[in-house]
């Protein structure tokens, strides 16, 4: 008589085998195409409770089992100040999923939450910090975050939109506060659509951010820019369903010499020195 398989063993059948194509194969590819991960790293999978962070921590532990590259994982858990409910939530699904991981307590949401302007910037900066000084202390390189292609196609929108500059979330980047540190983003190819229907067929249950902040957007007494974005991009897909692969080209596909003003590495370059710089011109257009 065959063996019953466990919850967990179910889930990680799922990501290689129905879920192949939408989870497993693009994880793989981002990991390769970004050279996200070297012999030798030692990373950190950074996990909020949120079904992005956990998936992305199944992926890595997958990787992990199978790779020819060697390389370690730990798995690292930021309390930053959950209520009960919430806390146990992550336990009871690290546990479900056998994720060992380990946490570590900050009183970052007190903090954030106490701030009158950008509550989640501050929030998100204080994370990052906390995240970056736990891994290094574990002897880690690397730290991995779980945006995936959704995050990355609206945060390109909405810097345009509302930050009046064309500007993308890298897949991967080196700390300046800690050197040898870089942060990567295995999910980078992974569409949140696909993360949801995973979520859903295997009936789990994970946490949203969980700040006050943030319950109170929930309610409407917050105006949330990057829901606007996420219903905005929606509904142009429905008219042009290649819209999120378009703008996600686009930002491979960066052609400088046609912008006006541009940075890089902080310094500007402006459309009129260039211009005057240039010996010859070309009056094609």
């Amino acid at each position: 008589m065959p063996r019953e398989l466990t919850k967990c063993q179910l889930v990680e059948r799922s990501i290689i085998k129905k879920y192949r194509e939408e989870l497993w194969n693009p994880f793989v590819a981002a990991v390769k195409r970004y050279e996200l991960i070297n012999e030798g790293d030692r990373v950190a999978v950074c996990i909020s409770g949120g079904k992005d962070s956990m998936l992305m921590a199944k992926l890595m532990q997958q990787l992990h089992r199978n790779s020819e590259v060697p390389f370690d994982v730990v798995f690292i858990c930021m309390d930053p100040g959950y209520n009960k409910e919430n806390r146990e939530q992550i336990e009871k699904n690290a546990a479900l999923l056998e994720i060992p991981i380990q946490f570590f307590e900050t009183d970052i949401f007190d903090y954030a939450n106490k701030q009158e302007k950008n509550p989640c910037y501050m929030c998100a900066r204080m994370r990052r910090g906390h995240l970056y000084s736990k891994a290094q202390a574990l002897g880690c390189n690397k730290i991995a975050l779980g945006h995936h292609f959704s995050d990355v196609i609206e945060t390109t929108v909405m810097a345009m939109f509302y930050g009046g500059q064309l500007q993308a979330m890298p897949p991967k980047l080196r700390s300046t506060n800690f050197p040898g540190m870089e942060l990567i983003r295995p999910l980078y190819c992974v569409h949140e659509d696909d993360i949801i229907a995973w979520k859903k067929y295997n009936d789990l249950t994970f946490l949203d951010c969980a700040c006050k902040f943030t319950e109170d957007a929930s309610r409407g007494h917050v105006d949330s820019k990057r829901k606007e974005i996420k219903e905005l991009i929606r509904s142009l897909k429905v008219n042009n369903p290649n819209i999120e692969n378009s703008i996600f080209s686009s930002i491979h596909n960066c052609q400088l010499d046609t912008m006006v003003n541009y940075k890089s590495k902080g310094v500007e370059h402006l459309f009129a020195q260039r211009f005057n710089e240039e010996e010859t011109s070309d009056d094609t257009e």
